[in-house]
């Protein structure tokens, strides 16, 4: 038997997207690849234009790749029509009947595929226990918030019991508390009915917060495919590192590579420990990354693996940001959380030192 944890659920392979023909066609997808596996919470993150709901809508039927295939446990779908596809789709705006309740919005699929009545209601009230809303079945959508109206949309779509569940960013147009709730419920809802989610968004924090895997995308192309942590914290280009995030760029040399670790001289003279991209093999100049909060910023600059000038410190409730001004005319902050008993002694103007995580700095794929 198969390992149904890792079982592929869809398999994208070099599938391409030409929109418009002659002189200008626009290539919204180039060649791209992805192995979503069963049962896991993947999302499609990038920004607008990157062709992250084009791959969405083509897995869903809605639209048709120029090249390659999409297989759904192993059958190629490319080209069957969206009713022929045990997938459903929550859309950021809803779609629901307000003419109809909740629970008759929940049920409205079911009927077209003519379920039994006693397994329609069955199965409404059972999705209504799903996203804890029995109480309301009997209201109007315009007797409910925009936050139930997205439980409704995705109740409705978990109904029939699809095999995948395609959501083209579903949270956009609530307020962030709801929003941020909602992230949890999302979650909270594919970890319980064993359906594999897709979620698309140019969030970066709502795809940290929820995925298992993300693959972050740009100019029709998959760049990177990873854990949470792992995108966060290793990213393998520049695009990556600069979308996921605030981060730090230094401009170093390699001094010596030893497996997937770099020894590197940063500005200023000081060597650290560089994390490297699998098979990466750099020599001569890089650029190394490292997020704000990896560092230290100490008020004796001697020994620190960097110098400069505090430009600003910047108060955002639970963290700090202090601006520093190094001296080979880079710019870098540093991170801190807050506390009750912590303040500071620094002022904008003094000479700073920054000290370095242990292997907190990664070499980029320039």
């Amino acid at each position: 038997m198969p390992d149904r944890q890792h079982a592929s659920a869809i398999k994208v392979c070099d599938v391409s997207k030409v929109f418009g023909t002659g002189d200008s066609p626009f290539k919204a997808l180039d060649r791209v690849s992805v192995d979503i596996r069963e049962n896991e919470f993947f999302t499609l993150l990038g920004p607008s234009g990157c062709g992250k709901t084009t791959l969405l809508r083509m897995i869903a039927g809605f639209t048709y790749p120029t090249d390659g295939e999409i297989r759904l446990y192993g059958e190629d779908i490319a080209t069957l029509p969206p009713f022929k596809r045990p997938v459903n789709t929550v859309f950021q705006f809803y779609a629901l009947f307000p003419h109809m309740t909740v629970g008759e919005n929940i049920a409205f699929g079911l009927e077209m595929l003519d379920r039994p009545k006693a397994e329609i209601k069955a199965r409404v009230d059972e999705m209504l226990a799903l996203v804890k809303m029995g109480h309301l079945k009997d209201r109007k959508m315009a007797q409910i918030s925009g936050g139930q109206q997205q439980r409704v949309a995705l109740a409705r779509a978990l109904a029939p019991q699809p095999k995948v569940l395609l959501l083209d960013e579903p949270l956009s147009a609530l307020d962030y508390k709801l929003r941020k709730d909602m992230q949890i419920e999302l979650k909270r809802l594919q970890s319980q009915t064993g359906i594999t989610f897709i979620f698309v968004t140019h969030d970066q924090e709502e795809a940290l917060t929820m995925s298992d895997r993300i693959a972050v995308m740009s100019a029709g192309k998959i760049l990177q495919i990873g854990g949470p942590r792992d995108i966060y914290d290793r990213p393998a280009e520049r695009f990556v590192a600069e979308f996921i995030g605030e981060i730090n760029f230094l401009k170093a040399e390699v001094a010596s590579v030893s497996g997937d670790k770099a020894e590197v001289v940063l500005p200023g003279g000081a060597r650290v420990t560089a994390r490297l991209a699998d098979g990466f093999s750099p020599a001569g100049s890089v650029t190394v990354v490292t997020r704000p909060e990896h560092a230290a910023i100490v008020a004796n600059p001697e020994g620190a693996h960097l110098r400069g000038r505090l430009s600003s410190i910047v108060y955002v409730g639970t963290d700090t940001h202090f601006h520093v001004a190094l001296e080979s005319g880079e710019s870098f902050c540093v991170r801190r959380q807050n506390s009750l008993e912590q303040g500071t002694s620094l002022a904008e103007g003094d000479v700073v030192g920054i000290v370095l995580e242990t292997c907190a700095a990664q070499v980029l794929k320039d």
